[in-house]
């Protein structure tokens, strides 16, 4: 059973940093791309960045340029760099990661609140 664990949440004051890391186990595949979800209250789940296996990257508009999304095969795990974090970033952050033939998986999510 593939399993997706996710840390590296927290609080952080506005203008802050934090890295989040997911690494994957239960499985010998590779995955085709891993990646960070993320979702407000009240809000829908919005892709924030993938990697795909092949080292392409895939950024939302609003973290361009503040957040780095990194990723090691051989470990199957996916990190993200969070720089320059506002109130706007606030959210539960769900690593995700796509299979090559079959289903995607999700991880439980971990907690990522920006306040003074």
């Amino acid at each position: 059973q593939v399993r997706l664990v996710e840390s590296g949440g927290g609080l952080v004051h506005p203008g802050g940093s934090l890295r989040l890391s997911c690494v994957a186990s239960g499985t010998r595949n590779s995955f085709a791309a891993m990646g960070w979800y993320r979702q407000a209250p009240g809000k829908e789940r919005e892709l924030v960045a993938r990697i795909s296996s092949g080292g392409n990257t895939d950024y939302a508009e609003s973290v361009k340029g503040r957040f780095t999304v990194s990723g090691d095969n051989a470990k199957k795990s996916v990190y993200l760099q969070m720089n320059s974090l506002n109130a706007e970033d606030t959210a539960t952050y769900y690593c995700n990661a796509e299979s090559m033939v079959g289903p995607e998986y999700w991880g439980r999510g971990t907690q990522v609140t920006v306040s003074s």
